[in-house]
């Protein structure tokens, strides 16, 4: 297997790179030489475990799933992200580099959002660290995301609407971008994702692998041996990258990365760079992404904001270039349904986000061996998709009345009595 990592200084073979105006290069290298320095210093390292730890709850607990696993034919565990302070896995990076910026001596952070978790989380770590903050959120993801905006401004953080485009998680990170540019001097940009101009896939990723070291020496504690699948869904990646990182030398542990299959490949209406994508240039990075026959950058379309972006994390395009990492799609469909299984199999409300993960595994139940060991990454819980998921299971169950196909589920929803 070919060996993986940085092939060259911010590269993950052909991808990443640093693809930014000149304006932003000082500030780039400026963050590189901050985080070199700080990432292997005691008192950093000391300070961050901590703040996981007392502030924001970790180790986050591996839970075995006996209903989902009786479903699926093997043995199921869950990452359970959705339990940090914040409701989801956006805060083990937020800490990181908030606490990165404190050390650098700026005083205002921006940030870009989809599902309004990584939003949450900055606006949370701005208000621990006393520093001001400025979210920029896409218009549609506003309306689908009401609740956390307001957690947003609750916490003291301005959320400034984007309009351009298609108003979604892309156009928040081109008007952060624009910020940034305008004031290099004294904002630090909080990136949200595994993906950006390096350092950030770099930073993202080694602040996100805390989930997958815990999920190693948890699965070896509770079961004596590593996992067989790892699971997570891949928007740009950083929970996905968390998890799969410390495994990537254990070939007998299958990776699975899940895109958004939104309404399926053949319509176009997804957020799949992976699967259906080709190679480009998108926010300072090379990488897989969606994108016309001129190159422009393509709309996308996923039931989850957080997943609706039309690239991806550059060592994610690598992992699945070596075949270390398989990466599938799941519809909207497909995410809502599991969405409501989980819920209903095991008391869990999951991300919708998360929810694509599950699905997948749901997909696969029947081919899994009896003694196969699964882990889903649980990135985030679905207080925030509750409101926007009835909405779109009132309408999913009026098109299967109209069709008489809707079977004896309950008034207004999908039939998932048997689940």
């Amino acid at each position: 297997m070919t060996r993986v990592g940085t092939t060259t200084k911010g590269r993950f073979g052909r991808y990443g790179g640093q693809y930014v105006p000149e304006t932003l290069m000082g500030a780039l290298r400026e963050l590189e030489a901050a985080y070199e320095e700080r990432r292997e210093d005691p008192q950093f390292r000391g300070e961050l475990e901590y703040l996981w730890r007392e502030y924001a709850g970790r180790p986050s607990r591996l839970y075995r799933a006996d209903r989902l696993s009786e479903v699926v034919g093997c043995r199921v565990y869950l990452k359970r992200e959705d339990l940090n302070h914040t409701g989801a896995h956006k805060i083990n990076n937020c800490l990181g580099q908030g606490l990165l910026a404190r050390y650098m001596g700026k005083r205002r952070m921006i940030a870009e959002t989809g599902a309004g978790q990584h939003g949450v989380a900055t606006a949370t770590v701005a208000a621990l660290f006393g520093m001001q903050a400025v979210i920029y959120m896409g218009e549609e993801d506003i309306r689908r995301q009401e609740l956390n905006c307001f957690r947003m401004k609750l916490l003291g953080a301005e959320v400034a609407p984007v309009t351009s485009g298609s108003r979604t998680l892309k156009d928040a990170i081109n008007e952060a971008i624009r910020d940034w540019m305008e004031n290099v001097a004294d904002t630090f940009y909080l990136f949200g994702t595994a993906a950006g101009p390096h350092p950030y896939p770099t930073i993202v990723r080694d602040f996100q692998s805390v989930i997958g070291r815990e999920a190693r020496e948890q699965c070896l504690e509770k079961e004596g041996r590593l996992p067989t699948h790892l699971f997570a869904c891949v928007g740009g990646g950083s929970n996905a990258i968390g998890l799969f990182h410390p495994f990537l030398e254990d070939e007998e542990v299958e990776l699975h990365g899940v895109e958004a299959g939104g309404l399926g490949l053949s319509t176009g209406k997804h957020a799949a760079p992976l699967n259906a994508g080709s190679f480009g240039i998108l926010h300072g990075a090379a990488q897989y992404m969606m994108q016309d026959a001129d190159g422009q950058v393509a709309e996308t379309h996923s039931v989850s904001a957080g997943l609706d972006y039309p690239g991806v994390g550059p060592e994610h395009c690598l992992l699945l270039d070596i075949k270390r990492a398989v990466y599938h799609a799941v519809t909207d469909e497909e995410t809502l349904d599991a969405f409501c299984r989980l819920s209903e199999l095991e008391g869990i409300i999951p991300a919708l986000e998360s929810a694509h993960a599950v699905a997948q595994v749901l997909k696969m139940a029947g081919s899994f061996q009896r003694n196969d060991l699964v882990i889903i990454n649980l990135s985030g819980r679905g207080d925030k998709d509750v409101a926007e998921a009835q909405r779109l299971l009132a309408e999913m169950g009026r098109r299967k009345l109209e069709a008489g196909s809707c079977g004896n589920g309950a008034e207004g929803g999908p039939d998932h009595g048997n689940a």
